[in-house]
């Protein structure tokens, strides 16, 4: 039986966060900020995608996209376990302009779990070469096996959002620890109270609160990971107290506030 384990490694790419899990834990509906892709190790899992319900196994790939509402169960009593990778989104459209000579940066992974013997192969070198010792050859092997995983993964974004939800969508991301009202949200769009619930439900996934509440996630863990203490990060992330903070970084990330604070100081 897999026990329930989180650990986050460091990494030889400033942006990148890797992370080793083993649990039977079952993620409830989430985004995160950044890229994720990964490889199941063991055991098996069902999750929600921007693209439906997948499944996958020992061997597959699972990605995710900056913004993607995505939950996470396993199959069975067993557990999984499995290996991720969380890339800044600045890098990888970094990667992006680089392969298409400038012509653009807006392209997102577009399966969410596959069996692709190359794609796993790809990602593990990748994976070895992050966690491993930084510096001269290194940072070029990690840099380039980056380059090749984008290659194999990523395609252009082909669903644009609207401009009226793009604006309440921007009120939240500009400022989330900010407070905001249904109507704030509604004046903003230029939408009724009742279109902006059933926008963000059709663009996002998520009511507004849950996505306010996800961006607000977000910017505390970009606190920590800056080294800003847990209280100070909960208050400037706009989370009535640390408590609070705690129970959705758990939620979302597996691990508390207090473990990362220690992962990625280290």
């Amino acid at each position: 039986m897999i026990k329930g384990q989180f650990s986050i490694l460091p990494c030889a790419i400033t942006g990148v966060e890797a992370v080793v899990a083993g649990t039977r834990h079952h993620f409830p509906k989430h985004t995160h900020a950044q890229f994720g892709i990964g490889v199941i190790d063991n055991g098996a899992q069902r999750s929600l995608s921007g693209r439906g319900t997948v499944e996958a196994g020992p061997g597959d790939t699972i990605t995710v996209n900056p913004g993607e509402v995505h939950d996470g169960a396993p199959i069975g009593d067993a557990g999984r376990s499995w290996r991720m990778l969380y890339i800044e989104p600045s890098l990888v459209s970094a990667a992006i302009v680089d392969m298409s000579e400038g012509r653009t940066n807006a392209f997102e992974f577009s399966r969410p779990a596959m069996t692709d013997a190359r794609v796993a192969r790809t990602f593990d070198d990748l994976f070895e070469a992050v966690t491993g010792a930084a510096g001269g050859a290194a940072d070029l092997r990690c840099e380039e096996l980056l380059l090749l995983l984008a290659g194999l993964m990523i395609e252009r974004r082909e669903q644009p959002i609207p401009d009226a939800v793009g604006r309440a969508l921007s009120m939240i991301d500009d400022a989330p620890a900010r407070p905001l009202s249904l109507s704030d949200l509604a004046q903003e769009s230029g939408l009724s109270r009742f279109q902006v619930v059933r926008a963000f439900a059709r663009v996002t996934g998520l009511t507004p609160h849950a996505y306010l509440m996800q961006r607000r996630i977000d910017l505390a863990r970009r606190l920590i990971a800056e080294s800003m203490p847990l209280a100070e990060a909960a208050a400037a992330s706009g989370f009535a107290d640390q408590s609070h903070m705690t129970r959705l970084f758990v939620r979302n990330f597996g691990v508390s506030p207090g473990a990362y604070a220690f992962a990625v100081a280290g």
